[in-house]
Order: C-alpha cells, then structure tokens, then sequence
C-alpha cells in the first residue's frame, strides 16, 4: 500500500518570514521554460521546493515534466536537477534561494508544472507559504508528500486509481481543500488542532468518515487529517 502524506507545517512560515531576511532586488519579470525527458526512467521520484509562491502542478505533459517559471528576483530562479538511477529517475527543481527571499514589496515567483500522466510518480512537495494547486487527478501517483507552511491549497485526489493508498494530512496556518472520490472508497480519520475540519459527503462510522463507496469498491483511499490552525475542508465530488 503506498503512501500519500499532506502536510501542512507553520514552522516553515516562520523560517520563511520571520527574523532576518535578505534583502532583495525586484526586476523585470523572467519567463523560462524547462523540458525533461524520462530517458530509460519507468517510474520517477519528483520533488518540488518553493519558499514561497504560487504553485500549479497538473499532468498531461509530453514528457517526463514540463514546467514554466516566472519570478522577478534573482534569487529566485529555479533550479532543475535530473538523473535516472537504474530504472528510476530523480527529478529535483529547487527553488534558488528558498530562505534568503520573501515575496512582498512587489516580488512574484510563479510555478506552472505538468507531469506525465503514464509514468509512475512518487511526488514530493515541499512549500512555505503561499497559494498551490495540485491537480493529481490524472497522474499515475505512487505517492505524494506534501509540506506547506501557511496559505491556501487545493488537492484534487478524484483519479480513478486502481491500487489501495494512504492519506495524511496535517493542517498547518490557512486552508486547505483535499477533492475526494465518490467510486472509489474513502475511509477518514480526523483529529482537531486548533483549527477545523470539514467532512462534506463522508458519514461517521466508529472513528472514521466513510463515503458510499467504501466496502464497496475494490480500492480503498485511507486518509489521516490532523487539524492545525487553519481549516482543512474534505469533499467527496
């Protein structure tokens, strides 16, 4: 059973926007666009870093990923890292200054990702603060790790997957919205922080939120949530 893990972690707002940061020059806007091929890669390990942002990550991509990056700081240029290991390739795009840079006084950093939908992808994503959407309703995830700080994300789980998987969530400083399946089983557990949890389309049974849909189907998508202090939404769609 492979694992999806969702966090949401206000530790990294504070290293992010707290203290001392360096100072920073805003230009022009940069506009670069990044292609990477699978080469002899049959599944791949992808891991995004962005301080701080926007992010949009979809699939429907040609190759293995294709991202667009606009940003008006220096330090800000992505770095992008490719190298297959056997069967299995390790993509890396990294953000160039991650702690260094806050976005304010007009600085904008911009992430438009879309990855293959047939190759295998074990995606991890790693924010501090700002707005992200992840459309992974069509990838072929084979797990997905996500840390954010503070802002707003929307997770789009509905895939018609075919292979039991695991969810956890931890809210951290904002909103999240995690879209859940109504033909694929959903199990739920909750658990409060300070901040709140909504269950829309799932019903309690025991310790858990279950859809219509679990028992019955033969994929099961469990979640674990932990409250933060934001609000962390779940929809059955």
């Amino acid at each position: 059973m492979k694992r999806f893990v969702l966090l949401l972690v206000a530790a990294v707002t504070v290293a992010i926007f707290g203290g001392a940061c360096q100072s920073q020059e805003v230009g022009q806007m940069q506009h670069e666009s990044r292609s990477v091929q699978p080469e002899n890669a049959k599944s791949v390990r992808a891991h995004l870093v962005m301080g701080a942002g926007e992010l949009n990550v979809g699939g429907a991509a040609d190759a293995l990923m294709e991202g667009d990056f606009s940003y008006n700081v220096a330090d800000l240029k992505p770095r992008v890292r490719y190298e297959v290991r056997g069967d299995e390739g390790e993509l890396r795009v990294r953000q160039g200054n991650r702690e260094g840079v806050r976005l304010g006084g007009g600085a904008r950093n911009e992430w438009d990702i879309s990855f293959n939908d047939e190759v295998p992808t074990d995606l991890a994503v790693e924010m501090g603060a700002g707005e992200s959407d992840l459309d992974l309703d069509n990838l072929t995830l084979t797990g997905l790790d996500l840390q954010m700080g503070a802002g707003k994300t929307t997770v789009d789980l509905t895939g018609d997957y075919d292979r039991d998987f695991d969810a956890s969530i931890q809210g951290g400083v904002g909103e999240a919205t995690v879209m859940l399946p109504s033909e694929v089983g959903v199990r739920a557990r909750a658990e409060g922080g300070l901040g709140k949890i909504d269950a829309e389309g799932l019903k309690k049974e025991g310790n858990a939120y279950v859809n219509d849909a679990y028992g019955y189907s033969d994929v099961t998508l469990d979640v674990d949530v932990e409250g933060g202090v934001g609000e962390i939404n779940m929809k059955v769609v």
